[in-house]
């Protein structure tokens, strides 16, 4: 990797300028970078494919806030080490707006003065200046990183009228009126409207954005299932490299996923657990660094975001050599059948916690009936006993954030009511930890999830995930085709 504080030919770092130019760079030569370049602007462009989406989201947000300033960033780079950057992600509720990716920028809905409306403008580095040698000089130039859209590009793909970001903070400090900022994203914005903002209003327009996202409408669940689509092949590439990882570790599942993520989408929406042995009872196992071994089970929790930032979110808990223990599969079964009564309560009307309740009560039942917890099940379930071995909630909303609308308000969605449109993960599990010693010795350090990705419908629901097999029978025929 070249080394961008420094020149061309090595010499002294480049960090400064003087009269528009970098320091280190004689006359001749920058006076010759800046021609002899073909004209490269791009011009009627597609726009993206949920422009129309977004423009409508816009008017949902400017009519709930009339007469204020919105300002929404996508956000910065973060540093990974010394002058190397972690690869960029757009804030959510950016990207929900615009259906942009790019750093550094942020969506303003400026108060337009008739009844309550906005206009909105999208402040965004334009493309890398060659007059003052930032293309090949600067680290973020376009010769270092990539072709930046020019800003009328921009406004075609996007559907918003487009300014240079690098004006945007004098514009914000002689904002007046109400001012509102989703905050965490950018600290120069947030520098910039120090005196102009409240923390309560702040929170009050990430709340809104947040129990926006709660419905999902046609291209959003179109989305999730591309997504879905893709996820189903990535388990499907792991189970065909199984004996690969046996001779290596949990790195080789983990890095044969993210192979078909990057392949088929943008990424992958949270760190994949690749858990085996008894890594399967620590519920975000991501070290992915243990051993893979016949015998024992794999809990592959996984998703693929796609290019549109939404992701899906999927686990199977899979015999490592192809065959359930009878134990294995008695822990296995008893989960199923608690997803199995999950996923029967999702429907238009239901409680959120209902699937939960629904899932939780089959597995106390199942641990009464083993005699690892004294009922009755009414008991149990009135303390909470049956939670030493299933630890979590039973699912959440799924969307653009793995964890999606986590800023939504308690009595929207924990004590909501499901609607048509919402998307949510079902994943009861029974976790029984290698140094429990209050179950016999065989229990110890099994640990079984098994997660779907479970869109609400106008008469029930959709499992988006159900590609890939739950029932164990299922599971073991699925491995033996893949395997030969």
């Amino acid at each position: 990797m070249p080394d961008h504080a420094a020149d061309a030919a090595g010499d002294e770092p480049i960090k400064q300028r003087k009269n528009g130019l970098y320091l280190g760079v004689s006359d001749e030569l920058a006076e010759n970078m800046k021609s002899g370049w073909a004209d490269t602007e791009l011009r009627d462009l597609t726009p993206i494919p949920q422009a129309d989406r977004t423009a409508a989201r816009r008017a949902a947000l400017s009519a709930r806030f009339p007469g204020e300033r919105l300002v929404i960033p996508s956000g910065n780079l973060k540093t990974r080490a010394n002058d190397t950057e972690y690869a960029f992600r757009p804030s959510t509720e950016y990207a929900y707006l615009t259906g942009d990716d790019t750093h550094d920028s942020v969506l303003v809905l400026e108060p337009n003065g008739r009844e309550g409306g906005h206009r909105a403008t999208i402040y965004l580095l334009p493309r890398s200046d060659r007059e003052n040698g930032e293309f090949w000089l600067d680290g973020q130039g376009e010769l270092w990183v990539g072709r930046r859209y020019a800003l009328g590009e921009a406004e075609q793909r996007l559907g918003i009228p487009a300014k240079d970001v690098r004006e945007l903070p004098a514009r914000l400090r002689e904002a007046t009126g109400p001012v509102r900022n989703v905050r965490g994203h950018d600290a120069g914005v947030e520098a910039a409207l120090t005196d102009k903002v409240t923390a309560e209003r702040d929170e009050e327009l990430r709340v809104y954005l947040s129990e926006a996202r709660l419905v999902k409408d046609a291209f959003e669940i179109g989305e999730l299932e591309r997504a879905c689509a893709s996820t189903a092949r990535g388990f499907e590439d792991v189970v065909r490299v199984l004996d690969k990882a046996e001779a290596t570790s949990e790195r080789y599942i983990e890095g044969t996923f993210f192979l078909r993520a990057r392949v088929e989408g943008n990424d992958i929406g949270y760190g994949s657990i690749c858990a085996a042995g008894p890594h399967a009872t620590t519920l975000h196992w991501v070290r992915n660094d243990g051993p893979v071994r016949a015998g024992e089970l794999l809990l592959l929790d996984a998703g693929v975001e796609t290019t549109t930032f939404y992701t899906a979110d999927v686990t199977r808990t899979l015999p490592i050599n192809g065959r359930f223990t009878d134990l294995q599969r008695k822990i296995y079964d008893a989960v199923y059948d608690a997803q199995e009564a999950g996923i029967a309560a999702v429907k238009p009307g239901a409680k959120f916690r209902d699937f939960h309740d629904a899932a939780q009560r089959v597995l106390a039942e199942r641990l009464v009936e083993w005699g690892l917890i004294d009922g009755p099940v009414e008991r149990v379930l009135e303390l909470g006993l049956q939670r030493r071995w299933t630890l979590h909630g039973t699912g959440h909303m799924l969307g653009m954030d793995v964890h999606d609308c986590a800023a939504a308000r308690t009595e929207t969605y924990v004590d909501g009511t499901l609607e048509p449109g919402m998307c949510l993960t079902v994943e009861p599990g029974l976790y029984f930890q290698a140094d429990d010693l209050t179950v016999p010795e065989e229990y110890r350090g099994i640990g079984v999830r098994i997660e779907d990705d479970i869109l609400v419908t106008e008469d029930g629901n959709r499992n988006l995930s159900a590609a890939l097999p739950r029932r164990s029978d299922e599971v073991e025929a699925w491995m033996a085709g893949l395997k030969g």
